[in-house]
């Protein structure tokens, strides 16, 4: 499994509290108390620590937004769409899982991820080609629910939705086509929402196989919303329904 960075405070603290196998943590010197917390909880779990300055962690950054810390650590492990699944039925809830069709914007596959971990969701699929997997700007942007959100990988999304509604999960299409808004579909059950990239939406077999396509009222001028920004628009409304029917 290839090395990489997780960088900035919030990413390493949650990469350190999962118990991610982290190599070494390269530390500001003479840093503020948040790094120094950081240390101590690091030094706890046995976890090499090397004190610079801040030019070289410069010089390290990938993502220039280190805030005086990166972490080595081996590469995030993905998981398989049984374990996604597990995940639900282990906590008790009707799956809620995420699937990412073509996102290649590391910076809003972050965002998904971390608006995906605060709602609840079991899950995120993404596929091999035409997609953005987690990487150090991914993990950054996220701030630590890659931690904490299973993330399975896989190499046909069109054979992996039908593996899920074979399993019982309904698939939502996020679309602009959809015949109605999800405020007035119930999204209550077992749930697998597709969301495609900002340019070119869901491609064409992934959205044939959605069980049904919904969108998000726009009321104003601007007739699009980011990726990220949608999914989580559709993510509340999804917690909204479900609390309401609780």
């Amino acid at each position: 499994m290839k090395e990489y960075q997780i960088e900035g405070r919030n990413p390493v603290t949650e990469a350190i509290k999962s118990g991610r196998e982290i190599d070494k943590i390269f530390i500001l010197k003479d840093g503020d108390g948040r790094l120094g917390q950081i240390s101590r909880m690091a030094k706890q779990n046995k976890i090499v620590i090397v004190e610079t300055d801040r030019k070289t962690l410069d010089t390290m950054s990938k993502t220039n937004a280190h805030q005086g810390i990166i972490a080595q650590c081996s590469a995030t492990s993905y998981v398989s769409i049984d374990d996604i699944i597990n995940e639900a039925e282990e906590k008790n809830e009707s799956p809620l899982i995420i699937i990412a069709d073509g996102i290649t914007d590391p910076h809003n596959m972050g965002a998904i991820i971390r608006t995906a971990c605060a709602a609840g969701a079991h899950g995120l699929i993404i596929p091999k080609r035409r997609s953005v997997g987690v990487n150090e700007t991914v993990e950054k942007v996220a701030a630590g629910a890659v931690e904490h959100l299973k993330i399975a990988r896989v190499v046909n999304l069109t054979n992996t939705i039908k593996e899920l509604k074979e399993k019982g999960i309904w698939i939502a299409g996020l679309d602009v086509s959809g015949e109605k808004s999800i405020y007035h579909q119930n999204l209550s059950g077992p749930i697998g929402v597709i969301v495609g990239s900002e340019g070119e939406g869901m491609s064409r077999l992934v959205k044939e196989n959605c069980d049904f396509l919904v969108q998000i009222p726009m009321l104003g001028k601007i007739q699009s919303l980011n990726a990220s920004v949608a999914t989580g628009v559709m993510l509340y409304e999804i917690v909204r329904q479900r609390e309401a029917i609780v």
